[in-house]
């Protein structure tokens, strides 16, 4: 049995990218193919997929064409090590990414004046060709999701938006009185329910968001002193209690996804 083969336009399918782009790796000697029929059709098989592979990862990871063919090329290139470092760097990006994912929740929160509500007078001083220079900064930065976060919070009324704010600060002084319950405990869900509620006076947040903000509590130099000063132990207990709310939703949800697959 013959060993399968692509075409330029299979494999740019496979890949994820365009035919062109297969030729012109192959133009440059990145990427040949394996053979050319009398047609001049190209044909590619498994070592040229696995190779496109390492180009792809390679362009990921910011290397210049020139430079990955030269690391292709050398006599000595173990796919396998290769395969690992990728993995490395992979996860090193993934954590980077996370870090400021964490970093533009706090921002906007920040913004928005979500950093501890009996603490508001931290934010007195601002003008407001200030704030708007703030907020500018921020949509240039992150885009979209700040300028969402931060239309949704200007559409409100003073009245709205203060009641916004006593209502978080009256959330986290509910949630350190009852430390006492344990971070998994009923009361304690129910309280972080209402956070998550509260949250959408913000901005939908997302499970990765719900998780984000309770390591950003505990590790966000500005946010763990806020809650320190509620209780000292706060900005731990709320990531723990966070992350157990998270998981329980993400259960819920994979629970709710199979039913409908059994349908």
């Amino acid at each position: 049995m013959d060993a399968k083969t692509y075409t330029v336009k299979q494999l740019a399918e496979l890949a994820g990218v365009t035919p062109r782009t297969l030729r012109h790796y192959d133009r440059i000697g990145l990427l040949k193919p394996a053979s050319v029929g009398d047609n001049s059709y190209r044909h590619y098989d498994e070592h040229s997929v696995l190779r496109l592979q390492q180009i792809l990862f390679f362009r990921e990871l910011g290397f210049e064409l020139d430079k990955v063919k030269a690391i292709l090329d050398q006599h000595n290139f173990d796919l396998v090590s290769a395969l690992q470092t990728h993995r490395y760097r992979l996860q090193a990006k993934q954590l980077h990414m996370q870090r400021l994912v964490r970093t533009v929740d706090a921002t906007i929160m920040h913004l928005v004046g979500e950093v501890n509500m009996s603490e508001k007078k931290m934010f007195e001083g601002f003008d407001a060709e200030k704030q708007q220079e703030y907020e500018k900064q921020a949509i240039e930065n992150w885009g979209d999701g700040a300028k969402d976060s931060i239309k949704l919070w200007n559409s409100y009324s003073t009245e709205q938006q203060e009641r916004i704010l006593a209502e978080g600060g009256n959330i986290y002084q509910t949630i350190a009185d009852q430390m006492k319950f344990g971070p998994r405990s009923p009361e304690i869900q129910a309280s972080l329910a209402q956070w998550h509620e509260h949250l959408r006076n913000f901005y939908e947040p997302t499970f990765d968001i719900l998780r984000g903000l309770g390591d950003t509590y505990n590790e966000h130099a500005d946010f763990k002193a806020t809650f320190i000063a509620i209780h000292p132990d706060l900005p731990t207990f709320l990531q723990q209690a966070i992350n157990h709310y998270v998981d329980i939703l993400e259960t819920e949800w994979l629970e709710r996804e199979l039913e409908i697959l059994k349908e």
